[in-house]
């Protein structure tokens, strides 16, 4: 299990460092993915600087107030452009890892990689015990290990090679998670 479990980890870390590589090749070396980032850079410490200055946004005239808008809705925009130069990288390492992600499958299917030191919530034991034997839900899969390796090694290594956005370009941008907390106020 042991052996499997480091297995595991390796495998993640590789395909990791494979998936950057690829989106290093298509992506983060070409000189558009760069004027992006910069401007994306420069948008974001402007924008952040005129909020320091100007304090609560509600408080704000029409004109300034409208002016912010627009910068923010400038910043949503370059992040839009800088996510469609990804797009094509994202294909490709998506359709790669899915080839991996199936053979990987298949050879540890119905083996347990990890012995869990918790009781995963319901909604997820389906994806933790996923092809195994026995009722004992601390029992690890597989598909549950390598999400969770890849996940955590793939951010550290986007960190270290420094290929992650700045805090300042992604406290600006607007996500699902971090979504603009004065967009719909009344």
């Amino acid at each position: 299990m042991w052996a499997d479990t480091l297995l595991i980890l390796v495998i993640s870390i590789c395909t990791a460092l494979l998936g950057e590589g690829v989106t290093w090749v298509l992506v983060y070396r070409t000189e558009k993915y760069q004027k992006l980032k910069s401007e994306i850079e420069k948008q974001s410490k402007k924008l952040e600087k005129k909020k320091e200055a100007h304090g609560d946004v509600a408080n704000l005239d029409r004109s300034k107030k409208r002016k912010l808008e627009q910068d923010e809705e400038k910043l949503k925009n370059t992040n839009r452009d800088l996510t469609m130069v990804k797009m094509k990288s994202m294909f490709a390492i998506g359709f790669a890892f899915t080839a991996l992600l199936s053979m990987f499958n298949s050879i540890f299917d119905g083996r347990v990689v990890a012995k869990l030191p918790f009781t995963p919530i319901y909604w997820v034991q389906g994806l933790s015990h996923r092809n195994l034997l026995g009722d004992d839900m601390t029992d690890c899969s597989f598909i549950f290990l390598y999400i969770l390796c890849t996940m955590s090694i793939r951010q550290n290594i986007q960190k270290a090679l420094g290929f992650a956005p700045s805090r300042a370009a992604s406290k600006q941008a607007g996500s699902m998670w971090n979504p603009d907390p004065n967009k719909y106020k009344w």
